[in-house]
This record gives C-alpha cells, structure tokens and sequence, in this order.
C-alpha cells in the first residue's frame, strides 16, 4: 500500500520500509553490518582458497595417480585403474629391492634385535594399558608400536645381516643419525653462546651463516671439499694415505659426507632457537643452584634443561620433518650412489618422476608421508606433548 508520496511501503507482514534514496541507504547499512559480522571469514578466504589450489587439489591428485597406471603418448595420456598394484610393487614385487632392500636370511644378530624390540614394545603396551589405558591413546600406540617393530625387523635382515638396504633404510639413517648429531652439536654451540665469554656475539653471527646457503651450494661446496684428488683439501687426504680413496664408491662414507654437509647446513638452526630458549632460562634459579654449590652438569640437568626442554623437543620435531625430505644433497653429492646406497624416498620419488614413470612416483611419495606422519606424530604426542601437559 502506498499514501502521500510514495515514500513508505508497506509489506505483508505490515512493516514499513523506506522507499527511494532511503531504501539504498538501508541496504548499504545492512551490507556493512553483514560484511562486520562476516568480516574474519572473508579476510580468510583468499589464503584457504589459496590453499585448496596449490595443495589440497595437488594432494587429490597425486592420491589418484598412486592407484593408476599412466601411459604418455604424443598430444595425450591414458589413465588405467590399478588398485595397490604401485604400493604392491614396493613391498613384494620387483622395487622391493630398491624400497625396503635385498633380502635373504637374517643373521643370528637380526634375529636377537628383533625378539629385543618385539619384547620391548610389548612391554611399553602392557605398561600403558595397566596405568592410564585409553581406547583412543592405545590404538595409537599400537599403530606407533607397529611402525616401530616393521622397521626393526627391516633392518634386522637388511643392516644387521650384511644385506644392502632401500631407500626406506636410508631415509631413516638420515633421520635418526642426522638429527642426533645435529642436535647434539646445535645444543652445545648454544650452551656455550650463552656464557658470559668475550666474542659471543661473533661467533652467534658465524654458527648462523650455513642456514643462509642454499642447499644446492652446499652439495657443491662438500663434493669439492671431499674430494681426494683436486679439492682444497687434498694434500691432507695424500698426507694420511687417502689420496686415493674414493668417498662415492663406498656406501657408508658416502652416507657419512651426505649427513656431514647435511648437519652443516641444520645445526645453526638448533643453535639459534636453543639459544634464544637458554637466554630465557631464569637467572635466579641458576644462580641459586651455584649458591648452593651445585656443579655445572648438575644445574644444567635439574634447571635448564626442565626449561628447555619444551622448545627442544618442538624443534627437533620440525628438523626430523624436514629430514624427512631430504634430496638436494644426495642428488648433487652422489646422484644416489653408489647404486641405491644413498638415495632417500623423496630421491627415489624423483627418479620415478623423471623416469615418467608417475604411478610409482605418487605411491613412494604417499609410503613416504605414512612414514612421516606415524613418526612425527608419535614424537609429539610421547615426547612434546607429555613435555607440555602441567605436572
């Protein structure tokens, strides 16, 4: 209904609303006051989109190529359905050899760590289902209990019996020892950073340097620093007697030089953050511990590292992921060899790749992110996590 001049209406329901300039000036009120509500949502948006593109979309993908066979042609591709045939392929057909390794019989040595892990992880289950047994925390145990006696018996025929292993083994090796050192190395350079000592500041500045390197120049660099014949350092190799000695052709000095120039370029980044965690460990209790004539391991072990121990644990979590990944320097050290020795998963994931061969591509590199994440995941939740739960 409309009277006078038209500048109210009246609806249905029997609510006046405004009509002419007025109705526009409503609507753009109602517009911004939905945009305020929504205002967080729409902020986000562009990054979750973003997102969904370059990963999401990506990871769907690569999850249906790991269950195909794709054939190339000219101007075109065929995509055929295989089911687990790639993951298959892995485990009992022709890559086993190049994923999990050469197997033939396990040695008396094998069989001993095997039945040491299998009773060890039996008893870590036992032990957890008689004190704080959870439905949900002991299927994850179990599934971490699972992973952890599949690659000791991994090894058990493979290392401890004399035989090569895959690139599985590798990627391990790698994890496990490099991680180990570089934490190791990363805490003491911190330890000894934050002493009272003259030209602390110096060396700050220098332990960092390697983390601004890009890797490729640090395969480069430790390849020519390695070598026994032309590199910088060759009179010393001829000096001890090694100036014929080729590093690449033997597996485990191969491995050694790839985790060397490995920790190289990692420790500044656990000397930085364990540094920035001991500048923060409070003075007064370390000082109350001297007072009362404590010694130096004693203070370290019962107030600093109660302290540090939460970043510690987060930053050894965030190094093991990115080991997990590493490629650049087996690919540029020592292109994998000799044969498989030193080629990792995402390695061996590339060579597929390059070998168009792109079903087994995808099945390595999700094998690779199950082994990832079953890891990492029971790292945090036994070792972080429990740090950062209040006693």
């Amino acid at each position: 209904m409309t009277s006078g001049t038209g500048a109210t209406t009246t609806s249905r329901l029997g609510r006046v609303a405004p009509a002419g300039p007025n109705a526009s000036v409503t609507t753009r009120a109602r517009l911004n006051e939905w945009l305020d509500r929504q205002s967080r949502q729409l902020f986000i948006a562009p990054a979750v989109i973003i997102i969904l593109i370059f990963s999401v979309f990506p990871t769907i993908a690569s999850l249906v190529l790991a269950f195909s066979n794709i054939r190339l042609r000219a101007g075109s591709y065929q995509v055929q359905f295989v089911g687990l045939r790639n993951f298959r392929k892995q485990f009992f057909g022709t890559e086993q050899f190049h994923f999990l390794g050469t197997f033939t019989s396990i040695s008396l040595l094998g069989w001993i760590v095997t039945i040491a892990s299998a009773a060890s992880l039996i008893w870590w289950l036992y032990r957890y289902a008689k004190r704080d047994f959870t439905i949900l925390g002991f299927i994850g145990r179990l599934i971490t209990a699972s992973m952890g006696f599949g690659l000791a018996l991994l090894f058990s025929a493979t290392l401890f019996s004399g035989n090569p292993f895959g690139t599985l083994g590798v990627t391990i090796f790698y994890v496990i020892v490099g991680c180990t050192i570089q934490f190791l190395i990363g805490l003491g350079l911190a330890v000894l950073c934050a002493q009272p000592i003259k030209g602390r500041t110096f060396f700050r500045v220098v332990f960092f340097i390697p983390l601004m390197i890009t890797p490729i120049g640090i395969g480069y660099s430790f390849r020519m620093l390695a070598d026994t014949t032309k590199g910088p350092f060759s009179p010393i190799w001829q000096w001890i007697g090694l100036g014929d000695f080729g590093w690449a052709n033997h597996a485990w000095t191969a491995r050694l030089f790839i985790v060397i120039g490995d920790s190289w370029q990692w420790i500044p980044f656990i000397f930085v953050i364990l540094l920035a965690a001991l500048e923060n460990v409070s003075r007064d209790q370390v000082e109350a511990g001297q007072v009362d004539g404590a010694s130096g391991w004693q203070v370290f072990k019962e107030i600093t590292w109660p302290q540090i121990a939460p970043v510690a644990a987060t930053v050894m979590l965030i190094r093991i992921i990115e080991a997990f990944k590493l490629v650049d320097l087996p690919n540029i050290m020592t292109s994998g060899g000799p044969g498989i020795a030193t080629e990792s998963m995402t390695l061996h994931s590339f060579f597929a790749w390059r070998a168009l061969n792109l079903g087994d591509s995808a099945a390595i590199a999700y094998l690779l992110l199950f082994v990832t994440v079953v890891l990492c995941v029971s790292f945090f939740n036994l070792l972080v996590l429990k740090r950062l739960r209040p006693a």
